[in-house]
């Protein structure tokens, strides 16, 4: 279950990251409440998430799945670039992330 909080803390992390954009600095009040909501339930899921993993795995996960999730909501939405080689190091992201989750006691 902690794994599950956490992918879902990670989601979050990224939905935040991503609505930073949309607040003007937060001067815009409804994009504002939502970031910030987005930003409290990410941490407490992963402080919940933390009771139980360690927290090395955990918060590298929770950071990877926001990064890698903002990267591809910027292809997606803003047209950033999607090179070869910005896709590679994503990829080398995601390996990683599996692989501190199969490695974490």
């Amino acid at each position: 279950m902690a794994w599950v909080l956490l992918v879902v803390a990670g989601l979050l992390e990224a939905g935040w990251a991503i609505g930073l954009k949309s607040t003007d600095c937060f001067t815009k009040p409804l994009p504002s409440l939502l970031t910030g909501a987005a930003l409290v339930a990410s941490v407490y899921l992963l402080a919940v998430a933390a009771r139980t993993l360690p927290i090395g795995a955990a918060y590298s996960v929770w950071v990877g799945i926001g990064a890698a999730g903002a990267v591809l909501f910027g292809m997606a939405a803003w047209s950033e670039p999607a090179t070869p080689l910005r896709l590679f190091f994503l990829t080398l992201l995601l390996v990683s992330l599996m692989g501190l989750k199969l490695t974490a006691h």
